[in-house]
């Protein structure tokens, strides 16, 4: 089961959450890293997610945030966005965003 989410609550939601992992892919190859997401004007920043993190969004932008739910049953949280690269951090602005729940 999936909610849609749309892209100006993300924000808002993410209080809902705690960490997440940050996915990208480059040549076919891809990373997940734990992160935690700040909100800011445009989107998301990444802290300091990693070099190889960091050299795959500058190479491919499309990213994907999921943030697993706190409790069991619940939701996770998926962000798709594009990334982009600001010194060693990632900003994320969402493109998409869905609450999925596993059908059991």
């Amino acid at each position: 089961m999936s909610v849609l989410v749309d892209v100006a609550d993300v924000p808002a939601r993410l209080a809902e959450f705690d960490r997440g992992y940050l996915l990208t892919s480059r040549d076919g190859l891809v990373k997940a890293v734990s992160v935690r997401a700040v909100p800011e004007d445009e989107g998301l920043r990444i802290t300091t997610p990693g070099r190889g993190s960091v050299a795959n969004v500058g190479a491919n932008p499309n990213v994907t945030l999921v943030f697993p739910p706190l409790e069991d049953p619940g939701m996770s949280l998926l962000v798709d966005g594009t990334g982009t690269v600001d010194g060693e951090d990632v900003l994320v602005a969402p493109t998409g965003a869905v609450l999925h729940k596993p059908v059991a």
